[in-house]
């Protein structure tokens, strides 16, 4: 299915955050997301389901100012 990560189009076949996280290389320990506009607790990774076209925004904190 295609879904959009961080604005670009990806094929994949994760059906939950954690498993696209896995599949892209993406340590889930050091990220935060939002699917759809929704911010995704760490702790629901593994519980939450991706759908074909939706929208996940993956950010990494960054210091400084």
């Amino acid at each position: 299915m295609q879904i959009q990560l961080n604005g670009q189009i990806v094929e994949t076949q994760a059906q939950t955050v954690s498993e696209l996280l896995q599949e892209q290389q993406i340590d889930a320990s050091c990220v935060a997301t939002a699917l759809n506009g929704n911010f995704v607790p760490r702790s629901a990774y593994s519980r939450q389901p991706l759908a074909a076209g939706c929208q996940l925004e993956v950010l990494s904190p960054m210091q400084g100012g």
